[in-house]
């Protein structure tokens, strides 16, 4: 009787393939309500739990009665530096405080509106106050101004059409007091004409000038081998990594997220799971807030979202057909062993193979003694290329003898190079 009975159960579902909304909404829900899932997540993810950014993380994550978990839900009002607060500040008047929070409380209904969330997120979560921004802003007087302007420019503060800067924000902080702050999409959206391409690295961007210039104009003290750190770093570049090494690294692109198997320059999360994008969002936001309070979770999956919505502008082909055929079939054959997922990624290699200075991949902060392998879209409008930004183009990636940062395909003759960056370049 047990075994006609058994023959009659029914049969187990199967379970939704990865990435469909079922799939997306049951990840979902383990990361927002499900505290053992989270820190199973994180705890997966860390590729080397002994550098300094896994083992803060392993300390203070998903704890329960001690660590983040205890920080206040932040949910902030901010609203953009526009047209309008620029023009106030230069007349003189008082940052207008934000009145209406960036989130109404409620969980989006689907797939769509948690992006639209995200993209809120991206655009409007104060990652901190800036006393360069701020400083910057302060100009009184028609010669400031245009001082302003022009260094703001030089700097890559870059303003839109209508007037706002991209990734600055007017905001009421936690102590209550409104400051202008930083966003996401300082670093990763940049203006290309009239077009705000939002997921690229805003190559123009120089952090290490903003702050220098601050010192230099204010008097504020700065130790000396900071100051030389900073003006050592050039646009594009920084380090903000957990420890003293001098090892500055590249603003990334965020094309292909969901595609690629690491995240950060040496690969320091596995990237199996949103959850591992959501964790990591989570904690940067909490982290680069000085750790005071922590984002609704909600928040750091929208962003997550967001983020995996994101894809570059078609580029413009470079060569005539046959001969990016011609590279895409070298590609194949020298470089998809590699470069092998559907964005141009692929795994964390180590250093020593690639060839690429090794300071970041071993460094404490979050060395993994690897380099992800990056995607490859959007090349032709994303150079200079590699984790540090030290090879200024393609040719020169591919250039003989084997460059510093990249020991792959100098071997090959003149026209096979020359059709392979045209494939590359057309992606």
């Amino acid at each position: 009787m047990l075994a006609v009975l058994a023959g009659c159960a029914a049969p187990r579902r199967a379970a939704p393939p990865p990435w469909s909304p079922p799939w997306l909404a049951a990840a979902r829900a383990a990361y927002l309500d499900d505290p053992a899932a989270r820190r199973a997540a994180l705890v997966a993810s860390l590729t080397n739990p002994r550098n300094t950014y896994s083992r803060h993380r392993l300390g203070e994550y998903a704890r329960g009665d001690v660590g983040w978990d205890l920080l206040p839900v932040w949910n902030p009002r901010a609203r953009a530096l526009d047209r309008a607060v620029v023009d106030g500040l230069a007349a003189g008047q008082p940052l207008p405080t934000p009145t209406a929070p960036l989130w109404d409380g409620a969980r989006p209904a689907d797939d769509a509106a948690w992006i639209a969330l995200g993209r809120r997120v991206f655009f409007e979560y104060p990652l901190r106050d800036d006393v360069g921004v701020a400083h910057l802003f302060a100009a009184r007087g028609a010669a400031a101004i245009a001082a302003r302007d022009a260094t703001a420019e030089a700097l890559g503060l870059e303003r839109a059409v209508d007037g706002s800067y991209p990734g600055l924000v007017v905001f009421a902080d936690v102590d209550g007091v409104t400051r202008l702050g930083i966003t996401c999409a300082l670093c990763h959206s940049a203006r290309r004409g009239a077009t705000l391409v939002v997921g690229t690295a805003r190559r123009r961007f120089d952090l290490g000038a903003l702050r220098l210039a601050y010192h230099r104009d204010t008097g504020a003290p700065i130790d000396p081998a900071l100051a030389a750190r900073m003006a050592s770093w050039g646009p594009g570049r920084a380090d903000v990594t957990e420890d003293d090494d001098e090892d500055p690294v590249a603003i990334p692109e965020l094309w292909g997220l969901r595609e690629r198997r690491y995240l950060t320059q040496a690969g320091t999360i596995r990237h199996g799971a949103p959850a591992a994008l959501a964790i990591r969002q989570e904690t940067q936001l909490l982290h680069a807030g000085g750790e005071r309070v922590r984002p609704p979770r909600e928040l750091a999956w929208a962003l997550a979202m967001y983020l995996y919505s994101l894809t570059p502008p078609p580029p413009a082909p470079v060569g005539d057909p046959a001969e990016r055929a011609r590279g895409a079939a070298l590609f194949d054959q020298h470089c998809r062993r590699c470069h092998r997922d559907p964005a141009g990624g692929g795994d964390a290699l180590p250093a020593a193979q690639i060839g690429t200075d090794p300071a970041l991949a071993n460094g404490r902060a979050r060395g993994t003694g690897r380099y992800r392998t990056p995607a490859l879209l959007g090349l032709a409008a994303s150079a200079p290329y590699l984790h540090d930004g030290s090879v200024a183009s393609l040719a020169e990636l591919l250039a003989p003898p084997p460059g510093r940062g990249h020991r792959f395909g100098a071997h090959l003759p003149p026209a096979d190079r020359a059709a392979l960056i045209a494939f590359l370049a057309s992606r």
